[in-house]
């Protein structure tokens, strides 16, 4: 890819406007696959047959392929389309409002990530103190190991029908900080974080999430309660609750449903609602996954 293709990103940052826009996977046919937006970007699984496509969008995207897919064409900035192959792993970031010309002549399975700029901006301020950034993507059929990890994981949630919102709001937010690391031209190494949260912020973030355990919970949230950046949240939170925020939401919202399960008597569907989680299947899933046991087994050993 040419170097012009690199976008300058520049702007006021201001984390609190963010909102989740749902409508910015909209680009991507609906049919495709299981989508969830949240407040960083979103996330697609798609599955696309054989055909082409022209894309100019106003967020930036990346795609890591998740099967191997030999003769692509595309074209990044550019009128000249490039014969590539995409073994699995292969990255490909389209940044916004950069035209993109693709063809492929064998199905696709992938993992599509989209970040509006500002969100991007706001990130790449936070993570590297930087108010302007500028991509230079990767050459077609590079293969980055990390994103596809990251695929892979975002995959697993999004096609087992629970995906947890905040989990998939951390792999977004740690996909955007190996973007910006990674393909951008202004780089800088990022010292591991060994600390954890003061008290007074653990229990802040105790405190909410306590009385917010039952609804969408995301890290940019919990993050702004510590006062400190998405990445450097989840990296002090695990060294203080010994659980990632995902987790700890999960552990909370289980407690929670395993009380109503063995000191009383309504439906485990409405003990599942009253819970957090989306309906009775999703309560047994995730229960048996982290429990190793079901509601009705929970009921009947009370």
């Amino acid at each position: 890819m040419g170097k012009n293709t690199g976008l300058s990103l520049t702007g006021f940052s201001n984390h609190s406007r963010q909102k989740v826009d749902p409508k910015i996977l909209d680009v991507i046919p609906h049919n495709t696959g299981p989508r969830v937006a949240t407040l960083r970007g979103g996330v697609v699984h798609a599955t696309r047959e054989p055909g082409a496509q022209v894309l100019q969008a106003q967020s930036h995207f990346a795609a890591v392929m998740l099967v191997p897919v030999p003769k692509n064409y595309a074209a990044l900035g550019s009128d000249k389309l490039e014969e590539y192959d995409a073994p699995v792993g292969s990255l490909v970031v389209h940044p916004a409002n950069v035209e993109g010309r693709a063809r492929w002549s064998h199905t696709r399975e992938m993992v599509i990530v989209a970040f509006r700029p500002e969100h991007l901006l706001d990130l790449a301020a936070s993570e590297f103190n930087l108010g302007t950034v500028e991509f230079e993507p990767p050459a077609f059929g590079t293969i980055d190991i990390i994103a596809l990890r990251s695929a892979q994981l975002l995959k697993a949630e999004l096609t087992q029908g629970t995906g947890n919102e905040l989990y998939i709001d951390s792999l977004i937010t740690a996909f955007g900080i190996h973007l910006l690391r990674s393909y951008t031209t202004t780089q800088k190494s990022l010292s591991s974080v060994k600390g954890r949260l003061s008290n007074r912020a653990a229990e802040r973030i105790r405190d909410y999430i306590d009385a917010n355990f039952t609804k969408k919970v995301t890290v940019a949230e919990l993050a702004t309660i510590a006062g400190l950046s998405p990445r450097h949240f989840i990296l002090t939170f695990m060294n203080t609750f010994g659980y990632p925020p995902h987790q700890y939401l999960i552990e909370r919202r289980l407690s929670f449903a395993e009380g109503l399960l063995t000191n009383g008597d309504l439906p485990i569907a409405e003990i599942a609602y009253l819970s957090g989680f989306s309906n009775q299947s999703h309560l047994t899933t995730t229960m048996s996954k982290y429990r190793n046991r079901t509601p009705k087994q929970v009921r009947l050993q009370r």
